[in-house]
C-alpha cells in the first residue's frame, strides 16, 4: 500500500470520527505559576553558564543568575499573594495539576526564602585556607575525579571549582516548589524526582572527607530510590482503586460523592484494600522525606557526610517541601479516611518524638546530633498534622517558617569552627568554644535554645501552637508525650551549652574561621527571625492562620 493510501486513510478515519481530530491545547495560567519558572529558568540558565561562561567567571555568574532567581520567584509568590490567590482567588491551575492556595504560598516563599540563605552558604569562599592562591568552597574542585587520584590534584593546583552546585540547587527548589502545591499524583511524583536527583549529587561533592561524603549519597539515593518505588506502587494502586490521578477527584470516590460511576469504577470502588494499601505506600514515600521514625535511618549518616552547607539547605527545604504535601494528601485526599490514617499516625508521631529526643543523648558529633534533634522535630510536626483542624494546618505553617531558619543558621554556625582537617564536628572539639570566640558560642545557643523551645525563642512559639492544635483536636496525650521529649531533647542541647561555655578550652582545639559577608548574613537571618518569631509571633501566626486553607 503506497505511502499517500495510508495517509488518506488516516485523514479519512479522522473526519470520520470527528472528536479525535480536535485534540484541545492546554491552558497553562503563567502568571499563577510564574514563581517555579522562574527558577527553572534560571537553573537552566545556570547550565548555559556552565556550557559557555569562562572557568573563572562562572562562579560570579552563577552567584548572580541564582540570587536573582530565588528574590524574582520570592516576589512573585508575594504579587501572588497579594492579588488574593492564598484566599479569594485560590484554585487550581495547569489543567488540574498544581493548586495556587493559601499553603501553597506560604511553603513556597518559606523554601524560596530559606533556599536564598542556603545560597549564601553555598557561595562561601573565606573558611578554608587558599589552595595553591585560589579561595576554595565546601564542594569537591573536580566532582568526576577519583579522590585522592592524581586527577584530583591537578583540579585542586588549577583552581577548580564546581560551580554545578548552583544551578543543582536551583532544579532542587524548583521540585521543592512543585511538590507541596501539586494537585494530581503524578505531578507529586515527577516533583518528588525533580528535587530528590540533585539532592542526591549535591551530597557527593564535599571537598574534605569526599569518601565519607560519597557513601552519605549512594546511601541517601539507595533509600530514596526504595521510598520513590513504594511511592509509586501507591499511586498505581489509587489509580486503581479512584480510576483518576487526580486529588479532587479521589477525594470524591472515597467519601463516596462522586458522580456518573462507569462499571468499572463502580467495581474498584468498593475494593478497599487498594485504598488502604495504596494510601500507606504513598503516605510511607512522603514520611521517609520527613525523616520520621521507622524511615529515618539515612538521615544521621547522611546529615553527617554531606557538605554542610547541602545538609543545612536539605534539613531546612526537604521539610517543608515535605511536611507541605503530607498535609495536602491527608486533607485534601483521605479527609475521609481520617479514621484510618489517625492512629497509624499517633504512633508515628510518638516513636519518632521519642527515638529522635533519646538517640540524639548518644550522639558525639554535631552534625548527628543536629540530625537526631531534626527527626524529633518531625514528630513534634506530626503532632498539628493529627490535629485534622485549620489550627492544625496554621500552626504546622508556622513551625515549619520558624524550624527552617533555625536549621539553616546553626549549620552556617557548624561550618565555621575548623582544625586543620576542615570542620571541627566533634562535639570534645567544641568544649571551651565560648571562651575562645564568645560570639560564634552565643549565636550557636540561641539557636540551641530555640530548637528546645525555650520561650522568647522561635521554637517556643512554634511548639505551642502544634501543641495547642493538636490537644484542641483531641491528641491530648500526644502532648504529653511532646513534652516530654521536649525536655529530654533539651537535656542535650542545654549540655552542648554546658560544654562551650563552662568548660576550659584545649590548647590544640579548633579556631573560629572569620567567614565572608555572605555566611554572615545566613546566620544573622537566622537570629533575627529566631527572635522576632519568638518575641513577636502573632503576625506571622495570623498569616498562616490566612494561609491555612486547601483549596479542593
Amino acid at each position: 500500500m503506497s505511502a499517500s493510501a495510508v495517509h488518506s486513510l488516516w485523514t479519512t478515519a479522522a473526519t470520520a470520527a470527528d472528536p479525535i481530530a480536535k485534540i484541545d491545547a492546554p491552558k497553562i495560567e503563567y502568571g499563577q505559576l510564574s514563581p517555579v519558572l522562574i527558577v527553572l529558568g534560571a537553573a537552566i540558565i545556570g547550565i548555559l553558564v556552565e556550557a559557555f561562561v569562562p572557568r573563572r567567571s562562572r562562579y560570579y555568574a552563577q552567584m548572580f543568575v541564582s540570587a536573582v532567581a530565588l528574590i524574582a520567584a520570592f516576589a512573585a509568590i508575594v504579587a501572588l499573594a497579594a492579588g488574593g490567590y492564598g484566599t479569594t482567588k485560590a484554585g487550581i491551575a495547569a489543567m488540574g495539576a498544581v493548586a495556587v492556595d493559601g499553603p501553597a504560598l506560604f511553603l513556597q516563599g518559606t523554601i524560596l526564602l530559606t533556599s536564598l540563605v542556603g545560597l549564601f552558604t553555598f557561595a562561601e569562599r573565606r573558611l578554608d585556607p587558599e589552595q595553591h592562591g585560589n579561595r576554595v568552597d565546601s564542594f569537591a574542585a573536580q566532582a568526576a575525579a577519583v579522590p585522592g587520584s592524581e586527577s584530583e590534584q591537578k583540579a585542586v593546583k588549577a583552581g577548580f571549582t564546581t560551580t554545578e552546585v548552583f544551578p543543582l540547587l536551583l532544579f532542587a527548589v524548583a521540585g521543592m516548589l512543585v511538590f507541596p502545591a501539586a494537585n494530581d499524583l503524578l505531578t507529586l511524583f515527577v516533583a518528588l524526582e525533580v528535587f530528590s536527583l540533585p539532592l542526591y549529587l549535591l551530597c557527593a561533592l564535599a571537598r574534605r572527607k569526599r569518601l565519607m561524603s560519597q557513601e552519605a549519597a549512594v546511601k541517601y539515593f539507595l533509600l530514596g530510590a526504595f521510598a520513590s518505588a513504594f511511592t509509586l506502587f501507591g499511586i498505581a494502586l489509587l489509580y486503581g482503586y479512584a480510576g483518576s490521578m487526580s486529588y479532587g477527584t479521589i477525594a470524591k470516590v472515597v467519601d463516596g460523592t462522586v458522580q456518573n460511576v462507569t462499571p468499572a469504577l463502580a467495581d474498584t470502588m468498593g475494593n478497599d484494600a487498594l485504598l488502604l494499601v495504596g494510601s500507606a505506600l504513598i503516605v510511607m514515600g512522603l514520611l521517609f522525606k520527613v525523616g520520621a521514625v521507622p524511615f529515618h535511618m539515612w538521615t544521621p549518616d547522611v546529615y553527617q557526610g554531606a557538605p554542610t552547607p547541602v545538609t543545612g539547605f536539605m534539613a531546612a527545604a526537604t521539610k517543608v517541601a515535605a511536611f507541605g504535601a503530607l498535609l495536602r494528601i491527608l486533607y485534601v485526599v483521605m479527609p475521609g479516611l481520617r479514621w484510618d490514617w489517625r492512629p497509624v499516625m499517633w504512633g508515628v508521631a510518638i516513636v519518632t518524638m521519642l527515638a529522635g529526643a533519646i538517640v540524639a543523648i548518644t550522639q558525639t558529633d554535631i552534625k548527628r546530633l543536629l540530625a537526631y534533634s531534626s527527626i524529633a522535630h518531625a514528630g513534634f510536626i506530626l503532632a498539628g498534622v493529627i490535629a485534622t483542624t485549620p489550627e492544625g494546618i496554621s500552626s504546622v505553617l508556622f513551625y515549619l517558617a520558624a524550624y527552617s531558619f533555625v536549621t539553616i543558621g546553626a549549620f552556617a554556625v557548624v561550618t565555621l569552627v575548623r582544625d586543620a582537617g576542615g570542620e571541627a564536628t566533634h562535639l570534645s572539639k567544641w568544649a571551651g568554644l565560648g571562651r575562645r570566640s564568645p560570639l560564634v558560642a552565643a549565636v550557636f545557643a540561641v539557636f540551641l535554645l530555640a530548637f528546645a523551645g525555650i520561650p522568647l525563642t522561635s521554637g517556643f512559639s512554634g511548639k505551642f501552637a502544634v501543641f495547642k492544635a493538636a490537644a484542641e483536636g483531641g491528641a491530648a496525650p500526644l502532648v504529653v508525650i511532646g513534652v516530654i521529649s521536649s525536655a529530654i531533647a533539651a537535656f542535650f542541647y542545654i549540655r552542648v551549652i554546658v560544654l562551650m561555655f563552662f568548660s576550659e578550652p584545649r590548647p590544640e582545639g579548633p579556631t573560629v574561621a572569620v567567614p565572608s559577608p555572605l555566611t554572615m548574613t545566613a546566620i544573622a537571618v537566622g537570629v533575627a527571625v529566631t527572635v522576632v518569631l519568638g518575641v513577636a509571633p502573632q503576625y506571622f501566626l495570623d498569616l498562616a492562620g490566612q494561609a491555612g486553607v486547601f483549596v479542593r
